[in-house]
């Protein structure tokens, strides 16, 4: 069957052939640069949240070139597999603190970590974005690693328990507590008269659902979003440990990068840290309320015997003694005298 078209209709078909022709096809275009990111908290953490906008400005900054990929809550493993794959190039970024697995190669970098050392967060930051903060990260470009200038909150650290508050230092004796696995936590838990646990945090709800340990400590916004509160009965707000994630990243896969993406990657990371910031201080400070409700009941701690304590234990002289008086000293230049 033949079909005859008028002039009218071969007109209007050869116009949208050529209109068609005009327009080019747009595919997708795979990445230049793939870097997987692993980190130890849910999704719905602010370090994720802000790690996410960073990945979506780069995506859009580099024209696709760059693709960061998050993989949160452990997907990839735990902190020490993690470390372990970001050295060997298996993953090209890691979130750590450096209290704990990063400690155990770069062992300077705990020193942020020294119980009961910052009061408040000015006088966190004026140390670490500056000159301790400095120290911390060459030490940790000479172990072999890329770090970002800025370190990201992971906010100060309340003690919860299943059995009774901590109101002094008496009340943690034998108390069978979680730490991370890290020899600074191990020793101020155990300076504090406390038997602590080890324990990566992808198995700390577990072992207080089943009673392995009675108590672990942690922020706020980790108590909320790990759902903490459903197997803790008391959070007591004894700040005694400021936390933060260093984001580490494969020299190797470093190196590959263009220098004027380097510069965009690193830019965009520290923008969007200084905003997790803002939203993790903003986050523990309200989420006393979210949390009362859920059922955790409350107590503030009075720092000046826990303090004492650690003082007449050798807690500060012996850590002063590992970390060398360089980095002990540009400590005490930001929080005062410590022992």
């Amino acid at each position: 069957m033949s079909v005859t078209l008028s002039r009218r209709q071969f007109a209007t078909l050869a116009a949208g052939a050529a209109v068609s022709a005009a327009v080019p096809i747009r595919r997708a275009r795979a990445a230049e640069f793939v870097f997987k990111v692993g980190t130890n908290v849910p999704e719905s953490h602010p370090l994720n949240v802000n790690i996410r906008k960073a990945s979506e400005e780069l995506k859009t900054t580099t024209d696709g070139r760059f693709d960061l990929q998050l993989f949160a809550n452990n997907q990839l493993g735990g902190d020490s597999d993690m470390l372990s794959q970001l050295r060997s190039g298996a993953l090209e970024c890691f979130l750590n603190s450096g209290v704990n697995v990063l400690s155990t190669m770069i062992p300077s970098a705990a020193i942020s970590g020294i119980g009961f050392a910052f009061k408040d967060y000015p006088t966190l930051w004026s140390a670490m974005d500056g000159k301790l903060g400095a120290h911390l990260r060459g030490e940790i470009n000479k172990g072999g690693i890329v770090v970002m200038e800025k370190i990201w909150d992971n906010g100060f650290r309340q003690i919860t328990t299943s059995t009774k508050p901590i109101v002094v230092p008496a009340d943690l004796q034998g108390m069978k507590i979680r730490v991370p696995v890290s020899a600074l936590w191990t020793s101020l838990f155990k300076s504090l008269g406390a038997s602590p646990t080890g324990i990566n945090f992808s198995e700390v709800y577990s072992a207080l659902q089943t009673k392995v340990v009675d108590g672990q400590e942690n922020p706020p916004a980790i108590i909320s979003a790990a759902k903490l509160y459903e197997v803790q009965k008391y959070c007591s707000i004894t700040n005694h440990m400021w936390d933060g994630w260093w984001f580490l990243i494969n020299r190797r896969a470093w190196g590959q990068l263009p220098p004027d993406m380097q510069e965009k990657v690193a830019k965009t990371i520290n923008t969007w840290c200084m905003n997790e910031r803002e939203e993790v201080a903003k986050q523990n400070e309200n989420l006393r309320t979210v949390l009362m409700e859920k059922g955790l009941i409350f107590n503030t701690v009075d720092p000046l015997p826990f303090r004492d304590a650690l003082s007449k234990s050798g807690f500060y002289a012996d850590w002063r003694a590992k970390f060398g008086d360089k980095a002990w000293d540009l400590l005490e230049e930001a929080t005062g005298k410590l022992s």
